[in-house]
């Protein structure tokens, strides 16, 4: 008989583990926009809950709890080998997690929770729809879906196909382990790096659940996608996908903090603003390989890396990057004058025409930055 939660390895196995859980009624196909993007720096597993997907409904049974779920995962996890590792889970999926990193804090690494809750409105419900669908099976629920995880207008027919799919009995029994969780008086206690993502249109969990856990959860994050209902990772995956990258990838995060510290805080801004699907990917290249590995590589200082910016900007005719450039050297600690040597030095090896260019555009940024008028 098959013990182990059937699952989806991705990525290098050599890479950091993510595992990555579920909501009720789906199977790990709710991740399929999201979690080949994240293999390409992690061993990204996702899961399926006993009797969605391929999972065997024997695995829980009448009465189940969340901690039951999370002792299915922790075999999985023991069965690849794996010790330590990041987590993000959807509703059910979320609160997996959080149970995880209340009662076994020393193989969470980092948690994400996303469109969940630390309680689900009460057992009352749970137990009515467990009722439900030993009685009539799922067919009839399963035409809500829809109006239950997305925007009107938006679906996924295969998430819905695996919720008609799925065994009665072990979604039952999933509707008594949310029936039973209750966790709020337990999140002062879970210390690991925490972000919660909430889907402003969510009404299963909306994002006051969301902020209930963040409040309560030391060093917390939360962040709330607009036009996302409760299967944020489906509906508004390029969103879901930036924000659990800036969360797990420490490149990302120390690239955004030096980004930030360089650029400043407006310039990152506009650009995050003018983030959209397509030009999510660059954005988070540059957060992650520029500025978060070349940019803190202390071989060099900062001072050192705008000095040779500034020079490439200028061999290649790049003014409108180098006005910013300066503006970022002067923050790095450079003068006017050693500014005005570094083009100096270009007009010898790049060009007097290159320079030329280059000082208009220098003496420009220098010239509103100390509050005067260009000459």
């Amino acid at each position: 008989m098959t013990t182990i939660l059937n699952h989806l390895s991705e990525g290098s196995e050599s890479a950091p583990p993510l595992l990555l859980g579920p909501s009720l009624g789906t199977s790990y196909a709710l991740w399929d926009a999201v979690a080949p993007e994240l293999s390409v720096g992690h061993r990204v597993i996702r899961w399926d809950l006993p009797g969605h997907g391929g999972s065997p409904a024997d695995l829980i049974g009448p009465g189940a709890t969340v901690g039951d779920l999370a002792d299915l995962v922790l075999a999985l996890a023991d069965s690849l080998g794996v010790q330590r590792f990041a987590y993000a889970g959807v509703s059910l999926g979320g609160a997996v997690g959080l149970h995880l990193a209340v009662h076994r804090p020393e193989r969470v690494s980092s948690l994400a929770v996303v469109c969940s809750s630390a309680h689900f409105n009460g057992a009352r419900p749970w137990q009515e729809r467990a009722t439900r669908v030993r009685e009539e099976g799922l067919a009839r629920l399963a035409e809500s879906a829809d109006a239950r995880w997305f925007t009107p207008g938006f679906s996924v027919p295969r998430l819905v196909r695996d919720h008609r799919d799925a065994d009665p009995g072990a979604y039952a029994a999933c509707c008594d382990a949310l029936a039973a969780f209750d966790l709020r008086d337990r999140l002062g206690e879970i210390s690991v790096p925490t972000l919660l993502i909430a889907g402003r249109e969510d009404p299963a969990t909306p994002p006051a659940h969301l902020r209930e856990i963040a409040d309560a959860v030391p060093g917390a994050t939360l962040t709330e996608l607009p036009g996302a209902s409760h299967l944020a990772p489906a509906e508004r995956p390029e969103a879901v996908l930036a924000a659990l990258r800036a969360h797990f990838d420490g490149a990302a995060r120390r690239g955004m903090a030096v980004r930030r510290e360089v650029l400043g805080d407006a310039h990152v801004d506009r650009a995050q603003g003018r983030q959209t699907p397509f030009t999510a990917r660059f954005q988070d290249f540059i957060s992650r390989y520029a500025w978060g590995e070349i940019w803190t590589d202390e071989t060099l200082s900062r001072r050192e890396r705008s000095m040779v910016t500034l020079t490439a900007l200028v061999a290649h005719g790049h003014y409108e990057e180098l006005a910013m450039h300066v503006r970022a050297a002067r923050r790095n600690g450079l003068t006017a004058d050693e500014i005005g040597a570094v083009l100096l030095q270009t007009a010898v090896y790049c060009g007097v025409p290159a320079a030329n260019s280059a000082f208009v555009t220098a003496q420009r940024v220098l010239a509103e930055e100390a509050g005067g008028v260009p000459e």
